[in-house]
């Protein structure tokens, strides 16, 4: 067994491979950069590394700093994680030539698997149904457009490296081709230095279905299932469960056999997942399940397939790579309840997911449950990495029981004041097509107005407010009294303020019900936060006011986060139309396109490309057309 692992990765991966091997008796190095100086993965670790700036191209990207980090600290073996180098063979191959394990494939499997052209190829050989679409060598403009226009819109634009959703567009319409190669061309560039793409025929009704595969050095590879991954933000996992709802026998014995053969033919070692795409408009079938690409390396989401196996993964890598046969074989696998995971996102739904960064001044997730996590209370949200800041993992006897947990986990994450997607997955893991398990990969697309709205505060949740908040009995400013007369017993009502808004309280609670109202709240500097159904209210005693409207005008254009300006569409004195693009920010390994509020004029542009930029920070003006 290994003995010493670095971990080159950061936040809840690393401090998950550190759980399993401080449980084996394995010392764990850290590496970190400067953002992660103080981060919950270099407090938990034996030992840690610092590796360079911020930015990933300047530290978790750089294979040599890790390589020797690991020298320096005696560390046997390196462990990725998943994102970052995880899937980069050539820093494999260095590992190895290091005279480090490798806790992962071969450099020849992850480049047989690694880019997704090749990889279909393969598959194609290999009598594997992949996905209609074009991955020929060809990357000419011109080619990708014809090629486009043959299969027929809507058609998927795919980076062929990488993975997590970037670098991946879906095109409508023949004259929206263009920009959205443009786009991710340059995101793919950024996130995987390679800006090569395949092009997919869009399927109706998709299903996102993959099987977890295992391979060891002595030539068996085993699955352990399938999980679904169909609930989808911008093409990057919001819900993913085990088993698949609506999986026949003969469809999971179809799939999973196709998994295993493709893993063999790459000879493969190590944790990997084979993605389906499933045309599911009839229902799961096997003749309508299509090879999408390999993920050679752990995934995010491979504790639900944990849960109903009763597998560790990562021992499974750790014993692997140390040169151990499979802890158990194809016969002794069995699926064992049913699994569900949340991933809880730093970021707005209401603003388009826009990613939220800071200080997490409050985090409260529910105990007593499976929470995976990098992040405890005070640390920072930054904004040069992913957005998930946890994972939240429910199992159950059956799905209906998994549901139940996976809600209430998501109701209970309270998070103050980065916002997070948790009303997003409360409101989700509610809804009638979810608990039918019947979805598909544009369901919170289809759904999101819906699903992302900010419910009123429940009476339970106002009620504790205005105890907390006014005291008992309410102070004069904010008690109404309703059919007053002297010396008359008042009734009382309040009126609070909910995120600015006046709220009238009509039930008050007796002194001695008090403690049954309170429920979940934080005092911050900008009042009593309190919690519920997965968002975060701001409360405080409502204050009578003039009346006043802000400008319906205004046309300042600011940036929404930290980011980089990395395309600049406009000209000042430019005439621009309501909804035209603007400009192009890079946050979070992210694009966000900035758009013009109304037709009129660029009168200011404050930002050029390249430019790094703050939150708020102005980046351009419009001047509304006059009529």
């Amino acid at each position: 067994m290994i003995r010493s692992l670095l971990i080159a990765n950061r936040g809840e991966i690393a401090c998950r491979v550190m759980r399993t091997a401080r449980a084996l008796g394995v010392r764990t190095v850290a590496v970190y950069s400067d953002a992660d100086a103080k981060a919950l993965h270099v407090r938990q670790a034996d030992e840690a590394v610092h590796i360079g700036p911020s930015p990933a191209t300047e530290s978790y990207l750089c294979g040599d700093k890790i390589i020797e980090a690991a020298k320096a600290t005696g560390a046997e073996a390196i462990h990725p994680g998943y994102g970052f180098l995880s899937e980069n063979a050539d820093f494999a191959r260095a590992v190895a030539e290091a005279g480090l394990i490798w806790v992962g494939p071969s450099p020849e499997s992850i480049e047989a698997m690694g880019l997704k052209d090749a990889a279909k190829k393969l598959m194609r050989a290999a009598g594997v149904p992949v996905t209609p679409g074009y991955d020929g060598e060809s990357q000419a403009t011109e080619t990708l457009q014809n090629e486009a226009d043959s299969i027929g819109y809507p058609v998927l634009i795919k980076a062929v490296a990488g993975g997590g959703g970037k670098g991946m567009r879906k095109v409508e319409e023949p004259a929206d081709f263009l920009a959205a190669l443009e786009s991710c061309k340059r995101e793919a560039k950024s996130s995987f230095g390679n800006d090569e793409v395949l092009l997919e025929k869009w399927i109706t009704s998709p299903r996102h279905i993959e099987v977890q595969v295992f391979g060891d050095t002595h030539g068996d590879v085993v699955h352990l299932f399938e999980r679904d991954c169909s609930l989808q933000r911008r093409h990057q996992k919001v819900i993913e469960e085990a088993p698949a709802p609506g999986m026949d026998a003969a469809t999971r014995e179809a799939i999973c056999s196709a998994a295993v053969r493709a893993a063999k033919a790459v000879d493969y070692v190590g944790a990997g997942t084979i993605e389906f795409i499933a045309d599911a408009s009839a229902g799961l079938r096997a003749d309508r399940v299509f090879f999408m690409e390999m993920n050679t390396r752990l995934q995010v989401e491979h504790p639900v397939t944990e849960e109903i196996t009763g597998v560790d993964l990562v021992e499974w890598q750790l014993r692997v790579a140390s040169g151990e046969p499979l802890p158990l074989r194809q016969e002794e696998l069995s699926i064992n309840g049913h699994a569900i995971e949340a991933r809880l996102y730093a970021e707005d739904p209401a603003k388009g997911f826009l990613p939220s960064t800071g200080r997490l001044e409050y985090f409260q997730l529910q105990t007593g449950v499976r929470v995976e996590t990098g992040y405890e209370a005070g640390d920072q949200v930054s904004p040069f990495y992913d957005s998930m800041i946890a994972k939240l993992v429910a199992h159950g006897e059956t799905r209906d029981d998994a549901c139940c947990d996976i809600n209430v986990m998501c109701r209970n994450a309270d998070i103050w004041p980065v916002r997070t997607n948790a009303g997003l997955l409360t409101a989700l893991t509610e809804e009638r097509a979810f608990l039918e398990g019947r979805f598909d990969t544009g369901y919170i697309e289809a759904n999101q107005e819906r699903l992302v709205a900010k419910p009123p505060l429940t009476e339970d949740g106002l009620d504790a407010a205005a105890v907390l908040v006014l005291g008992s009995p309410p102070t004069d400013e904010n008690l109404l009294q309703s059919g007053f007369r002297l010396n008359a017993t008042p009734i009382h009502h309040a009126l609070l303020s909910v995120d600015g808004e006046p709220v009238r309280v009509e039930h008050w609670p007796e002194p001695s019900d008090q403690a049954n109202y309170f429920g979940r709240a934080f005092r911050s500097s900008e009042g009593l936060i309190k919690f519920d159904q997965g968002f975060a209210y701001r409360i405080g005693p409502y204050e009578v006011r003039g009346s006043g409207h802000a400008s319906a005008t205004d046309g300042d254009i600011r940036s929404p986060m930290p980011g980089k300006v990395i395309a600049v569409d406009v000209t000042e004195g430019q005439v621009v139309e309501a909804g035209q693009r603007l400009m192009v920010l890079e946050a979070m390994k992210m694009e966000h396109a900035l758009t013009a509020p109304f037709a009129g004029t660029v009168a200011e542009l404050a930002a050029h490309e390249g430019q790094q930029v703050q939150v708020e920070a102005l980046l351009a003006r419009v001047e509304k057309a006059e009529n």
